[in-house]
């Protein structure tokens, strides 16, 4: 699914080579947002967080039409949306329809969990979706709330300088304490959202439909939790669980490497230097 036949190519203002397209970011004070407004920041960038639009609304009054629509807002506490499901689809499924509502192309972040995960070999565009969680399930419901002609960037266990994410909470447990627990049965592909960022300057040069916009390599949590104490240079033990031994609320999938079957889909460094990356920024 991505790419049809007949689709419309792409309107000039987004292969714009004077960079005047006025580009908008929901969700711009998230760590996904920040990274897609300073990758964008040569265009006429409107970045709007929470407190600028709550995307659970209509767009506020007097918003210019934009050229392009970078959709990062979203729900993103996958085991929060197990007790507030309706406010998970509110914002992942209503937010988006909003953001779609204002015409303009759309790129959508989605997520690797809307796999089941049962797979056990890298998930394609053309694999099916099947949530095992309510936020997966919100966020295979906001692809659909994009719409036929929005760009649909699927990507995983994303990771930044800024924001709840793995690496800063394991940098603040591994200065805290002699040993974390993290879990070796879930295989991903961690994604540094200024990767995914760049990668989705050319993803609007794409046609519109589903892409898989991952790291290269995969990992456990349980590895990955290694390599940061490892670049960080943090003495501090790992010690392996199993999903089941955490007991979180929602269910992830066992494995949801994300790539891609299309040989034009930006290609993302090894997750790996995407984590020096970000160390850099944090160190």
């Amino acid at each position: 699914m991505g790419r049809s036949a007949g689709q419309p190519p792409l309107e000039h203002a987004i292969a714009d080579p004077l960079g005047t397209r006025r580009v908008l970011v929901t969700g711009a004070g998230g760590q996904l947002g920040r990274a897609l407004s300073e990758v964008f920041a040569a265009d006429e960038l409107v970045a709007l967080g929470h407190e600028d639009w709550d995307v659970t609304r209509s767009a506020p009054e007097g918003l210019e039409p934009p050229d392009l629509v970078l959709h990062a807002a979203a729900w993103t506490d996958v085991d929060g949306a197990e007790n507030e499901p309706q406010e998970a689809a509110a914002v992942n499924v209503g937010g988006t329809a909003n953001a779609a509502a204002l015409g303009a192309p759309l790129v959508y972040f989605s997520s690797d969990y809307v796999f089941d995960g049962r797979k056990l070999a890298p998930y394609v565009e053309s694999d099916a979706p099947n949530p095992l969680s309510a936020y997966g399930r919100s966020k295979a419901f906001g692809e659909a709330a994009a719409g036929g002609q929005a760009w649909i960037a699927r990507s995983s266990w994303l990771f930044g300088p800024t924001g709840n994410n793995f690496v800063r909470t394991m940098l603040r447990l591994g200065n805290e304490r002699d040993e974390v627990a993290v879990v070796d049965d879930q295989v991903g592909a961690p994604t540094y959202v200024g990767d995914l960022a760049e990668a989705v300057r050319e993803l609007v040069e794409l046609p519109r439909g589903i892409w898989h916009v991952a790291a290269e390599g995969e990992c456990t949590w349980f590895e990955f939790a290694n390599a940061i104490f490892e670049e960080a240079q943090i003495e501090c033990r790992v010690r392996p669980i199993s999903t089941e031994e955490l007991g979180r609320p929602a269910a992830r999938p066992a494995y949801s490497v994300l790539r891609s079957e299309h040989a034009e889909t930006p290609r993302l460094p090894h997750w790996r230097e995407g984590l020096r990356a970000c160390l850099a920024r944090l160190l």
